[in-house]
């Protein structure tokens, strides 16, 4: 078979978080054509227990261990350098050597880079015969410009710096790649916009979910009391968006829906809670549980999963998992990108906080289990991996509409 070069920021599993389920769902569908070799940083001592797993997914393998703390101090460096933080922050020199080594004796046929913050890494070293495809997944360039407008004046200074430099890459990448592909249509349509000249070779390459896995169906012992409303968010819980969402829905949320349901409690269900998320743990309302070994049983059993994101790029995979539980899920109009559910009978969209807290108590009566049931069977439907992801055959098989421009940048 030919060979392929998978770069991804984060050891691709356990698939607990979008950066990993993406990128562990591409890596098995492209190993059915393509001997893979695979370069990833870990930067969780827990996930080195999942390193065999992955290694039994490829041809070859390079897993680059990362100190967080280290990283962070390392990461200034991009503050002389003129990068991004976020790219400097991924940087490793075992990784870099690996990954020449690879260019150099096994030449291979594709190069698949997931992130833009992993594209420095082949940029300036891969031959022009190369397919090289970055799923940048979102832009990530409006993210930063998002943080931009809150926060302390050294952090709005800081993510206005990454904002702009991470623009600068994502430029660069969709000037002299051969695709870059985006988990929405929305994103890429956006992309495209911010890139005419580069439109014809960006493209939305969706996200699914395995409901197989995630089957209602299946027994799961409660992990809280269900003689009460109970409503579930998950995500990891150091990533600012998600920070973001549960403060707002627990402060500002949770009390109007205490008002008409006294009994109803919050769960947020995800690893590394920031300060500010343990903070909520205060009461006995709101309950934080940190990392856990299995998130289906805290869906199968909630009133409602919600996903009260204000701050957002591409297809939230909390959204999709708690649909495939056959769950109402509240939503707000961020968290609903690319998914195109039918509001008011897949899912539950409201904007306010009054809109929100209407919406998870309508959840407690018997429209929230129609709901449940039409999101089931909807992602079951339109929501498959191995559909979604033919469109990644579809590019590299094809070659670019245009020939891509080689530019070295010093």
């Amino acid at each position: 078979m030919p060979d392929l070069l998978f770069l991804t920021q984060r050891i691709p599993y356990p698939p607990h978080k979008g950066e990993k389920i993406r990128p562990l769902q591409i890596l098995r569908h492209l190993g059915c054509s393509y001997d893979v070799h695979l370069g990833c940083l870990v930067d969780d001592p827990r996930d080195l227990e999942h390193v065999p797993t992955v290694q039994a997914l490829c041809a070859d393998s390079y897993f680059a261990s990362l100190n967080r703390r280290h990283a962070r101090f390392r990461c200034l460096s991009g503050l002389a350098t003129g990068e991004p933080l976020s790219v400097t922050f991924y940087r490793h020199r075992g990784l870099a050597s690996w990954i020449e080594r690879v260019l150099r004796e096994t030449r291979p046929d594709v190069i698949f880079v997931c992130s833009s913050n992993m594209a420095p890494y082949v940029l300036d070293r891969r031959g022009q015969e190369q397919v090289c495809l970055v799923d940048l997944a979102d832009v990530d360039s409006e993210k930063w410009r998002a943080y931009s407008d809150s926060g302390s004046p050294v952090m709005r200074w800081v993510h206005r710096r990454e904002w702009r430099r991470t623009a600068q890459l994502e430029a660069r990448i969709a000037r002299e790649c051969d695709w870059s592909t985006f988990v929405s249509t929305e994103e890429a349509t956006l992309f495209a916009n911010m890139h005419p000249a580069s439109a014809s070779r960006i493209r939305a390459v969706g996200s699914g979910v395995d409901h197989e896995y995630f089957d209602p169906a299946r027994h799961f012992a409660a992990p809280y009391p269900t003689d009460r409303l109970n409503f579930v968010f998950t995500g990891t819980m150091d990533y600012p968006p998600n920070v973001d969402a549960v403060v707002w829905f627990a402060t500002t949320v949770l009390p109007i829906i205490r008002q008409g349901a006294p009994n109803a409690s919050f769960h947020i269900v995800g690893s590394n809670p920031a300060p500010k998320v343990q903070a909520l743990a205060a009461t006995d309302v709101v309950m934080v549980t940190g990392r856990v070994p299995d998130v289906r049983p805290y869906l199968a059993h909630c009133t409602a999963a919600v996903a009260p994101m204000r701050i957002a790029r591409g297809i939230q995979n909390k959204v999709l998992e708690a649909m495939a539980m056959g769950r109402p899920v509240v939503v707000t109009p961020e968290a609903l990108e690319g998914i195109a559910a039918a509001p008011g009978c897949e899912v539950l969209l409201a904007r306010t906080p009054a809109e929100l807290a209407a919406a998870c108590i309508q959840c407690a009566g018997g429209q929230g289990a129609e709901i449940g049931l039409a999101a089931r069977d909807r992602v079951v439907r339109d929501f498959s991996w191995a559909g979604k992801l033919r469109g990644f055959d579809e590019l590299l098989g094809t070659p670019a509409p245009a020939k891509r421009e080689k530019v070295v940048v010093p």
